[in-house]
């Protein structure tokens, strides 16, 4: 499943995660906020999304049926240093004892609402892009 609620001009946000209910309740506050939001929960075809829709952050769980969601952001990391990413998880002892995979935040679920907009205006804000430069190593996954 994949939904996008556009608004043209605007920051783009993409969350992966497994759970309908996060993904709808994310979808339509950052979409309320004036984001470009696509949700997803299919992590098979992440990177792909990820390089046709060029998200400007990307909210990401940590569990994922199965699979590690902590992985996937370092495989992001990798190759998109500057790219903000927001680590979400209904665990978060599990994931703070293996390290943050080299995510910008950490939230833990259940979350208030209301801070974790502020944090993804702080990300995608002028303040946080002016200071965090597109790194010329930045690539595109292959």
């Amino acid at each position: 499943m994949i939904t996008l609620k556009s608004n043209l001009m605007k920051k783009r946000i993409l969350i992966l995660d497994d759970d309908a209910g996060t993904l709808d309740v994310l979808t339509e506050a950052l979409y309320y906020e004036n984001f470009e939001v696509m949700a997803t929960n299919d992590n098979s075809r992440f990177f792909e999304i990820i390089k046709e829709y060029k998200p400007d952050l990307v909210l990401l769980d940590y569990l994922l049926n199965g699979i590690n969601g902590g992985e996937i952001c370092h495989q992001l990391k990798r190759n998109f240093q500057s790219l903000p990413v927001i680590m979400m998880s209904a665990y978060p002892r599990v994931f703070l004892s293996l390290g943050t995979y080299g995510c910008n935040e950490f939230i833990p679920k259940p979350f208030d609402l209301f801070k974790l907009v502020d944090r993804i205006k702080y990300y995608v804000s002028a303040a946080w892009s002016g200071t965090k430069k597109k790194k010329k190593n930045d690539k595109l996954l292959t």
